[in-house]
């Protein structure tokens, strides 16, 4: 296990961490990369291929996760292999209980729950329409709500006060 510390200013950061781990399947998969280099295939042993992928995807978003090739054997083709990059958390941010709340219940919620207003701000970032206070006074969220959305969301990334989509939507 690395001895990093992942350091969280921002309270949106908080996002991928609580999915991660309000999750029991995604907490299984960030347990056995703590401990080792694994790949998917390694990993689909444990936990069934979509959600290896989901959490993958997940920690990525968050910079929670390393990624290198593993050399194959010889007439195989090199395989991609995932570790935690911190085995330490430390918060340092401050933010309203509101603001807060908000990030928990983007985090937590099921994804149905979520999925017309993640549809509603795709349409309008793919309109032109991506600042973050825009978003949020549109669909009567906080911007802090958005952001979080963002995080979500594999496809959505902020980018200084706005959400742009990420070309690779599968990614």
């Amino acid at each position: 296990m690395t001895g990093h510390i992942r350091i969280v200013n921002d309270p949106v950061d908080l996002v991928p961490l609580l999915i991660t781990f309000n999750n029991s399947d995604f907490k299984k998969v960030y347990g056995l990369i703590s401990k080792n280099w694994m790949t998917d295939e390694e990993l689909s042993e444990e936990v069934e291929i979509e959600k290896v992928r989901e959490c993958i995807a997940i920690l990525k978003k968050g910079n929670l996760v390393e990624e290198q090739w593993r050399m194959p054997e010889p007439g195989k083709k090199p395989s991609k292999e995932y570790k935690t990059t911190y085995s330490r958390f430390r918060a340092n941010f401050q933010c309203t209980m509101d603001d807060l709340g908000d990030l928990i219940n983007v985090s937590i919620s099921t994804d149905e729950v979520l999925r017309d207003l993640v549809d509603e701000i795709d349409k309008s970032v793919h309109s032109g329409n991506g600042s973050v206070n825009d978003l949020a006074r549109k669909f009567s969220v906080s911007p802090i709500f958005v952001k979080g959305l963002a995080k979500r969301v594999p496809h959505l990334e902020v980018k200084g006060q706005g959400l742009v989509s990420l070309e690779s939507k599968g990614e």
